[in-house]
């Protein structure tokens, strides 16, 4: 395939690819409100070029698939901001075009996976003079900042507990379907500085979340990987909120793991997925709220604890990426693999409308 170029405004340094997904629209409608002009990318040129013209934004059309797409995508760009999972199948070609092309790069996964393998080309970034950070939406800009935030209030932590629930709102096709290709593949934590596999969902407790009770359960998120780059804190486990009869279910999985990583199981899940509506509608995100808890303790006992309240996770994703995304317009960037925390310090969460954050007694 031959990448398609149309240009209404050269000026603008930004591609979006991934655009006409559910989180892309509200990237262009939040970057729209910011002043901040985009490229719009993707593989189909139908629904790319219609959405282009709705904004009168100019597109781009490639294959990931296609180096020679991707090049051609990436002329006259300055950062990608890459929105197309899921990024366990996506990131690893855009990165490297990326490097080829000397071209920033962000996305929005919570993959642990993926922040490795931007890690793992740290040396590479940094000799082509660009920036590799992943995990610029709520994977994990709040979060990150929680774990930098209470290593400042701790130094000597060696010890990191994230939990995090979603309050109203729902899930879009695309988390959806990233959280498809992982079933069955268990979880993880970081203990002594290494990634350790276990079974999802391997421990369960109820958190206290302003007042009201969650039950939460251990999941492989980001910051399994991106908290200990940030901080240092060689042990890390983080939650997510979880009704008590589905995390029972889950722990027994490992009896049936193996069916849930055929393909037909997959398939067949993935097209459920395609007959539902692409996320939730503006009055769901407005009557939503994302809620983080955080605690990091040292080898004595010592415990610090935090709280954090933000806007839904796809309003926060939409807000921050964009916030950072102008960021590096403006040359606020560092070379290599960074985190959202380690290159723009804890405080940059604040910036983002409706977020706020406390410590607790």
């Amino acid at each position: 395939m031959v990448a398609v170029f149309v240009s209404y405004n050269m000026s603008t340094q930004v591609l979006l690819y991934g655009a006409t997904g559910y989180t892309g629209r509200l990237i262009v409608e939040e970057a729209l409100q910011k002043g901040l002009l985009l490229v719009l990318a993707g593989r189909n040129n139908k629904t790319v070029s219609e959405l282009a013209t709705s904004y009168n934004l100019p597109y781009r059309i490639g294959e990931l698939s296609n180096p020679k797409d991707l090049d051609s995508l990436l002329q006259d760009i300055t950062v990608v901001l890459h929105v197309a999972g899921p990024f366990a199948f996506t990131a690893e070609p855009m990165i490297s075009a990326c490097l080829r092309n000397k071209v920033h790069y962000l996305d929005i996964t919570g993959e642990i996976g993926v922040f490795e393998y931007a890690h793992s080309l740290n040396q590479q970034a940094i000799e082509a003079g660009v920036m590799l950070l992943p995990g610029c939406g709520f994977d994990v800009v709040p979060t990150d900042s929680m774990a930098s935030w209470l290593h400042e209030q701790l130094p000597d932590a060696t010890h990191f507990e994230l939990a995090f629930v979603s309050i109203g709102g729902g899930v879009s096709h695309g988390t959806a379907s990233s959280m498809v290709s992982k079933l069955g593949e268990g979880g993880a934590i970081r203990k002594d500085g290494k990634i350790v596999h276990h079974p999802l969902g391997k421990y369960g407790k109820w958190v206290d979340f302003e007042g009201k009770k969650h039950f939460v359960m251990s999941i492989p998120w980001g910051d399994v990987s991106t908290a200990y780059y940030t901080t240092g804190i060689p042990n890390i486990v983080t939650y997510t909120g979880m009704p008590p009869m589905v995390y029972r279910f889950l722990k027994a999985q490992k009896l049936f793991n193996w069916m849930l990583r055929t393909r037909f199981i997959r398939h067949y899940l993935q097209q459920k997925i395609d007959k539902r509506s692409p996320g939730p509608d503006a009055a769901q995100r407005a009557a939503s709220a994302s809620l983080v808890r955080a605690e990091v303790r040292n080898q004595a006992g010592t415990v610090k604890t935090g709280f954090l309240k933000g806007p839904d996770g796809y309003t926060m994703t939409a807000r921050a990426s964009v916030l950072i995304a102008g960021k590096v317009l403006n040359g606020e960037f560092k070379p290599g693999f960074q985190t959202p925390a380690g290159c723009y310090g804890n405080k940059m969460v604040l910036e983002i409308e409706g977020v706020h954050r406390r410590l607790i007694d």
